[in-house]
């Protein structure tokens, strides 16, 4: 059974940093890419950055330039380094694999809540 475990989530002013967290169980870790997705009230769950197997990026336009993804193989860890935070960027957090997250019947984890004041 999959498990997501995110963590780092808090409340910051705009233009602070967070940093974000997910333990992932080891067969989703090292079978696919891997990405964060974030979910802001009334709006539907977005990928906002993903990293490929061979460690290349992809991010969402509005979060190039201040988001980082990265992850440690061996601690089956995906991290989201977050700077220059804006009030738009208030979400819960989530990651997953990227090809998981297209099956709805997969679950979530519980996501962990990034709150931004103006």
């Amino acid at each position: 059974q999959v498990q997501l475990l995110e963590s780092g989530g808090g409340l910051v002013q705009a233009g602070g940093s967070l940093r974000l967290s997910c333990v992932a169980s080891g067969s989703i870790f090292s079978a696919e890419p891997m990405g964060w997705y974030r979910q802001a009230p009334g709006k539907q769950r977005d990928l906002v950055a993903g990293i490929s197997n061979d460690g290349s990026t992809q991010y969402e336009e509005s979060v190039k330039g201040r988001f980082t993804i990265s992850k440690d193989n061996a601690k089956n860890t995906l991290y989201l380094q977050m700077d220059n935070l804006k009030p738009e960027d208030t979400a819960v957090y989530y990651c997953n694999g990227v090809a998981r997250a297209l099956n709805p019947r997969n679950s979530w984890g519980q996501g962990t809540q990034v709150t931004v004041s103006a």
